[in-house]
């Protein structure tokens, strides 16, 4: 499952959403893309069904170097469930909502982009603007990496 969450009326917040509108359908059946926005609930129930691997596209926090796309694998280990509100995206609440309901969080890619604002607004700024071609390319890398070892 790809999945790209943030909200879109928060300026670079808007980031996940965007890459996933880029990316074009996947030929492999069993590969879905959705594009979760701030539906939390909507990813951890989604979740309960039997994936493989989730690749989470999301914006990071600014760590000096907005517009930076990272590529990096998710630790799950922590289980801080504090509450879901279901209009809102916490990848950890969400994973932890997963754990509540008796599924397992599958293994997880983050593709993110460190953001420059996310300050009211709809639209990205322009460093983030410009990482969205280079995220879905790291996407569909991450994809076809993951289903190339799925079949070995």
């Amino acid at each position: 499952m790809v999945a790209g969450i943030g909200n879109i009326f928060l300026g670079d917040d808007g980031f996940g959403p965007a890459v996933v509108r880029r990316l074009p359908p996947h030929p492999e059946p069993t590969v879905r893309m959705t594009d979760y926005g701030i539906r939390g609930m909507h990813l951890a129930y989604d979740l309960l069904d039997d994936w493989d691997a989730l690749v989470l596209i999301d914006a990071l926090p600014d760590r000096g170097a907005p517009g930076r796309v990272d590529v990096f694998r998710a630790d799950h280990t922590n289980e801080p469930f504090t509450g879901l509100d279901a209009h809102a995206m916490d990848p950890e609440a969400v994973f932890s909502m997963v754990r509540t309901l008796g599924g397992t969080v599958p293994p997880t890619v983050v593709v993110g982009c460190q953001v420059v604002s996310v300050a009211e607004g709809i639209g990205l700024t322009a460093p983030v603007e410009a990482a969205l071609t280079p995220a879905a390319a790291a996407v569909a890398s991450v994809v076809a990496d993951l289903l190339e070892r799925q079949e070995v």
